[in-house]
């Protein structure tokens, strides 16, 4: 069925269009972020150095509890540096000047965005995805465990929280410590997490957060890698900036990269910090009402471990009970279905949604399942997790500018769906 068929559709008889679009998550401006961006171009300071990065790495340190922070152009950046980091640290300088993991197997979370594991790619390593498991939806410590037999000379693994939502990271860390792995943790989607009472970020041989647009605040753009040693934040900072020597002309002995965070991104991400506990709440009120507006569904919303972390619940996701799915297939790049009455699946809903001017999304696609990737090692219990999670869920419009009223009329729309 065409989404245009939908405001046709009997079952959605007497809804109306929402007259502003309910964003799955959009950026949201609260006034400072134009009162430093303007200080940045007052006083010419529009580069990649300036008061508003030399602020915002202070304030990451103080909100992460890491020692040091790099502010970087965007978050595929840190993980980039922070892979290539390890990867040096692990097996030493690469011999080519290029690639830090050569010839190198790495273990990778398999449901997360492709930014997760690309950087293995740029260090020259073969990434083999873990699947996923059901408490958090993040990597499954035991399939971890499973991994290290199968392919026991691995000593890097990068982990990722999906939608904000922290993994079971003691079982996780405790697998790598027994195997001398180390560990990158992409924090990119759950800034202001905990985990134990401790924020994520704090996790791994080296971590990284994001301020891309629709995170839970930004910069526009942006990212930062957060580590330990003076000397690795020193190296991050050279590496950022095209790793020029200290001579008076321009001069390299090393592989750069142009990675820096530029000043008037780091005023809008300045701006934003004070608003991040904010929107946690506002989007934590978001998750709830979903998930009482459709109590009664055969739906279930994303999962957390809720007596060791609490997420910053970036999205609200919904998974639908098995056999309450209709009939749903999905191709690389299309998918079809047939309704059924008392059934639906995500791609009826989307499609729903979409009609009535509200934007969801598919759950991540597994890595495993990408055409890029397909070739690579993948490591599970013999279920499949992620497979099943992406085929059953969906992401929930989360914008937290969306009013009630808005949030009703996605409510009364997925309920239809059912009809």
């Amino acid at each position: 069925m065409g989404i245009e068929k939908y405001r046709e559709d009997p079952r959605f008889r007497g809804i109306e269009a929402l007259s502003a679009k309910a964003w799955l998550s959009s950026p949201t401006m609260h006034g400072e972020e134009q009162f430093y961006v303007d200080e940045a171009i007052r006083t010419n300071w529009v580069s990649t150095i300036g008061a508003n990065i030399n602020a915002v790495e202070r304030a990451f340190v103080e909100k992460i509890g890491r020692p040091y922070a790099v502010a970087l152009g965007c978050g595929t950046a840190a993980l980039h540096l922070a892979t290539r980091l390890c990867g040096i640290e692990l097996y030493g300088e690469p011999a080519t000047g290029h690639g830090s993991l050569e010839g190198r197997k790495v273990f990778c979370s398999d449901m997360t965005f492709d930014a997760t594991v690309n950087p293995v790619a740029y260090e020259g390593g073969e990434a083999v995805f873990i699947d996923t498991e059901r408490d958090t939806w993040n990597m499954d410590p035991r399939a971890l465990e499973k991994a290290f037999e199968l392919y026991p000379d691995v000593k890097l693994v990068v982990m990722a929280h999906l939608y904000g939502t922290p993994g079971k990271i003691d079982d996780l860390r405790a697998v790598c410590a027994k195997h001398g792995a180390m560990i990158v943790e992409d924090a990119a989607e759950s800034l202001g997490a905990t985990y134990k009472g401790v924020q994520t970020g704090c996790f791994g041989t080296e971590s990284v957060i994001s301020f891309n647009g629709n995170k839970i605040i930004t910069g526009s753009a942006g990212g930062m890698l957060l580590t330990d040693t003076e000397e690795k934040a020193a190296r991050v900072r050279k590496w950022s900036t095209q790793s020029r020597d200290p001579a008076p002309w321009y001069q390299h002995t090393e592989m750069g990269y142009n990675y820096r965070m530029s000043n008037i991104v780091a005023g809008v991400v300045r701006g934003q910090i004070p608003h991040l506990e904010e929107h946690i709440a506002q989007k934590k009120a978001i998750y709830e009402r979903y998930r009482e507006g459709l109590r009664g569904l055969p739906v279930t919303m994303n999962p957390y471990d809720a007596e060791n972390s609490e997420p910053n619940y970036w999205l609200s996701c919904l998974l639908l009970d098995e056999d309450a799915m209709c009939f749903q297939e999905r191709g690389d790049l299309r998918a079809e279905y047939r309704t059924e009455p008392g059934k639906s699946c995500p791609t009826e809903i989307l499609e729903a949604l979409a009609a009535f001017n509200a934007e969801g999304r598919p759950i991540w696609k597994p890595m495993h399942m990408q055409p890029i990737y397909r070739g690579h090692g993948f490591v599970s219990l013999g279920e499949d997790m992620g497979a099943d999670i992406f085929q059953r869920g969906l992401c929930l419009p989360s914008d937290n500018k969306m009013t009630k009223e808005q949030q009703d009329t996605v409510i009364e729309i997925i309920r239809r769906c059912f009809d």
